[in-house]
């Protein structure tokens, strides 16, 4: 049986539950609604709004904004519209932005929520050829037409697509943590295989309600927010800012929600400023206090009606997740990537002896793990190729299926799986000996809870860590100095005499997506950070351990 797909599972709900509500945007701390039927209509006028620009099946459209209502209706309108849709990180820079319109030779680009637009306005600047279509938001730039008056001008399409399951739906840049980003091409069947598997996996009722924030432009959020709902049918809200985040999350209360490594940290952080964790364990040991702050907490989030927490996209530190465990909020870890539909792996139903895995395959997925550690991975929600890129392509998959995902790893007796870390992220020391960060830098987290690090060392004489800081009132530099010298020590009698820290360097300017360290999912470019500060590791002082960057 051929797996329904979106576009025909946007009409099947516009017919059968045309009142109900699909879409809720926050404007102005008000839910603005949009039903199944008004999602659809909108669709389909936005279908005949590009036809009549002049746009024919099979055109590049790009589309580039924070999460909000009008980056769904667009998604199933080229969908409809059998455009290929090329979605772009709203935080990207000028050279991303012009690499994937040019790369996937985009004829138009929809722009809505931005917290910056100059990168957007630098590039249609030098491309005036492309048509630009503004969602109506402030933040939105100045493009050729709007959104809403281009809807309003036309009436809804009476074409409808007839797509086969190998037909291209999407092209999905990754987010370029080693270089330029590639253009990972998507087809129908397998996105709609990939989102209906999680339905079916987690079991998603009616009922249900997602929040959808991380971006869109990312794997994860459009399959496990944008496709899970369209197949299923579920209810969706979207964020007003950054800034009312958790009271948006509150007007809502998801009953799935997924996050990444670096906000669940950052809400720990918010927690323990209120209530410091001495306090915490003491109210957490007695039986009717605890489940009372249990239940504060995960109010104070906007959680206390979450069924399913998730948490991917980047390595997470088993500590963390045991915190949250600690106050009754237990969190899924999962493991995929763009070219796997980011569903491989999933810690559901949450196993709790499993924490620090990133769980088992899920249903339909094949994972095996090679001689030399690489993580392999068969399955139907597989990418079609890179666009344009037939020797990375070929790179990718062996002549049996499998999908080479560049992670290394092990699987425990249950089929657990454990990531080590990148292939190409093992750098070699100066002495010629292999080191793997990534473990390092989770023990250390479990050891200091750094929120933002980096173990580097390639063709240094031994390992050193980079260090951000975090950010606290009356800053006292030489306790933090003396904290950091004790954790090392700790650490460095666990490890090998060639993975040994040599050093640790406090970073002074944190790093970020504006500063080009972080990429849009938030993941390091640790290439970057090896080439900034080799030099300092590799002529680090005998004498001393702890360094501040000037």
């Amino acid at each position: 049986m051929t797996q329904p797909l979106p576009t025909e599972m946007i009409l099947k709900w516009a017919e059968e539950r045309a009142d109900d509500v699909y879409l809720r945007q926050i404007i102005n701390r008000q839910f603005v609604d949009f039903t199944y039927a008004e999602v659809a209509d909108k669709a389909l006028r936005l279908v005949s709004a590009l036809r009549a620009q002049g746009f024919k099946p099979g055109d590049r459209i790009a589309l580039m904004s924070k999460n909000c209502a009008e980056w769904f209706i667009t998604d199933l309108a080229l969908m409809l519209g059998s455009y290929i849709s090329v979605p772009i990180f709203p935080t990207a820079g000028p050279e991303t932005i012009e690499h994937c319109l040019t790369h996937s030779e985009s004829k138009a680009v929809l722009i809505g929520k931005l917290d910056d637009s100059k990168a957007a306005i630098s590039v249609m600047e030098k491309h005036p050829d492309i048509v630009s279509i503004a969602f109506n938001y402030p933040s939105a730039p100045k493009c050729d037409h709007d959104f809403n008056t281009l809807l309003s001008q036309h009436q809804p399409s009476e074409e409808r697509p007839n797509h086969q399951q190998d037909d291209l739906m999407s092209i999905v840049y990754t987010s370029g943590t080693s270089g330029l980003p590639k253009g990972a091409m998507l087809s129908y069947g397998s996105f709609a295989w990939a989102a209906q598997r999680l339905v079916d996996h987690i079991g998603m009722q009616d009922g249900e309600r997602l929040f959808s924030y991380l971006p869109l432009a990312h794997i994860t959020e459009r399959v496990y927010i944008f496709g899970s709902s369209v197949m299923s049918g579920m209810q969706v809200a979207f964020p007003e800012s950054l800034d009312t985040f958790i009271d948006d999350v509150k007007m809502h209360r998801p009953t799935l929600f997924i996050s990444v490594p670096r906000l669940w940290t950052v809400f720990q952080q918010r927690i323990l400023e209120k209530l410091p964790q001495a306090k915490l364990n003491i109210l957490l040991k007695i039986p009717f206090i605890s489940g009372v702050i249990k239940r504060k907490l995960a109010d104070g989030l906007g959680l206390n009606k979450a069924r399913v927490l998730g948490c991917g996209s980047a390595p997470v530190s088993p500590a963390l997740l045991r915190w949250y465990e600690s106050i009754g909020l237990n969190i899924t870890e999962a493991w995929g990537m763009t070219e796997s539909f980011a569903y491989s792996t999933l810690n559901h139903p949450f196993r709790s002896d499993k924490i620090g895995t990133v769980g088992n395959a899920g249903p339909g997925v094949e994972i095996k793990v090679s001689a030399d550690e690489e993580i392999l991975v068969r399955g139907m929600g597989l990418f079609s190729g890179y666009y344009k890129n037939e020797e990375a392509t070929k790179e990718m998959f062996d002549e049996d299926g499998w999908l080479h995902t560049g992670d290394i790893g092990f699987m425990d007796e249950d089929g657990y799986l454990s990531i080590q870390g990148r292939k190409n992220d093992t750098f070699k020391t100066a002495k010629g000996k292999f080191v793997s960060p990534v473990p390092i830098e989770k023990r250390i987290f479990e050891l200091a809870n750094i929120e933002m690090m980096c173990v580097v060392g390639s063709g240094m004489p031994a390992p050193i860590l980079l260090a951000v800081p975090h950010d606290f009132p009356n800053f006292d530099r030489e306790r933090y100095a003396r904290t950091a010298e004790r954790v090392i020590n700790t650490l460095n009698q666990e490890l090998e005499s060639h993975a040994k820290i040599k050093g640790v360097l406090m970073i002074k300017e944190p790093w970020s997506i504006e500063n080009g360290i972080l990429t849009p999912t938030l993941k390091i470019k640790r290439h970057l950070l090896e080439k900034k500060y080799h030099d300092i590791g590799a002529h680090w002082p005998k004498d001393k351990l702890v360094q501040w960057e000037e």
